[in-house]
């Protein structure tokens, strides 16, 4: 029996979205292969946390903790950690560091694929297309006029490095926009300000699958919101609709776009990438390494429509980052 330490919580607004895909990453483990330990990763503490809650401290200088006397040490990390330090690098480079494998990709991708600004600037050159954006630095000096000359109104106010929808502003006339910079300055100290795209949202799923990269069913995003918000996301208030109601030809296109992001940058593991169709033409928003796995989140649902039970979907993570 492998020991699999699944590693939830983090240090952003995200911890509690977390925590939730992480105890289902533990509900669903096949036990017949896998002793599961759910560690809780905080700033103030990293304990490992039993069936009755009681915790036990990680000792940082090998990943590994003492209970009753007895010390465990961890043959794979599941990391379900949504925002830093789990989906930024910071935990992938450590366990690089540590010679322990885990389950999402390495520590380069997971910096780049969290920086919004940067990622987009790397898929250019390629020829993936992304909204006109306009970048702020804390600090920096806000000309509201010349951002929406570059923009245009309505447009979207994002932290560049947070996720889950926190500290996104659709900003529709001039005096909103201070006020926008100022919600999205809570999350990070880096904006990015896009264009309005109007057009049909979808979410494509891409995983390596027993050794093969595939392009999960598509999922189609009709937010009751302004936009796919937080509440949208995990409140309910918007339709998710697997497959998406787009064309067999868009489908291929949409999903061999994703396709050739995750192989570009070398991905490893789980990516779930955000796209806006506009006039048969897809825009990428974003990739996301660690998205969520509640019952609810998008990945499991588009695995199921592909007859891949969450079972499986984590134990070919799991047997993945050993191989």
């Amino acid at each position: 029996m492998k020991n699999i330490a699944i590693i939830m919580g983090g240090y952003s607004s995200e911890y509690k979205i977390s925590l939730i895909s992480g105890n289902v990453v533990y509900q669903y483990l096949d036990k017949t292969k896998y002793n599961g330990f759910r560690i809780h990763i905080f700033k103030e503490k990293w304990v490992y946390v039993d069936d009755s809650d009681a915790e036990f401290p990680i000792d940082k200088n090998d990943f590994s903790v003492m209970v009753n006397g007895n010390k465990i040490n961890f043959d794979c990390v599941f990391n379900a950690i949504h925002g830093t330090p789990g989906e930024d690098g910071l935990m992938q480079a450590y366990f690089q560091l540590l010679e322990v494998p885990q389950t999402s990709c390495d520590y380069y991708q997971s910096a780049l694929t969290f920086n919004k600004r940067d990622f987009l600037s790397v898929l250019k050159p390629y020829g993936i297309k992304s909204a006109t954006s306009y970048y702020l630095n804390k600090g920096d000096k806000i000309n509201a006029e010349e951002i929406i000359q570059k923009v245009g109104l309505p447009c979207f106010v994002k932290p560049n490095k947070a996720g889950s929808s926190f500290g996104i502003s659709k900003v529709k006339t001039e005096t909103e926009l201070p006020i926008a910079i100022e919600v999205a300055y809570k999350e990070d100290n880096e904006i990015i300000i896009e264009s309005f795209l109007d057009g049909t949202e979808v979410t494509v799923g891409v995983i390596n699958y027993k050794g093969e990269i595939i392009v999960l069913p598509i999922t189609e995003i009709v937010s009751d919101n302004d936009f796919f918000d937080y509440e949208a996301k995990y409140q309910g208030k918007s339709q998710e609709i697997t497959p998406a109601r787009i064309s067999d030809e868009m489908t291929q296109k949409v999903g061999a776009i994703a396709k050739r992001a995750y192989e570009l940058l070398k991905m490893k593991g789980f990516s779930r990438t955000e796209f806006i169709i506009v006039n048969d033409e897809p825009f990428m928003l974003e990739m996301n390494t660690i998205p969520g796995l509640t019952s609810e989140s998008l990945i499991p649902q588009q695995a199921a429509a592909a007859g891949i039970s969450l079972e499986d979907l984590f134990t070919n993570a799991i047997e993945l980052a050993l191989a």
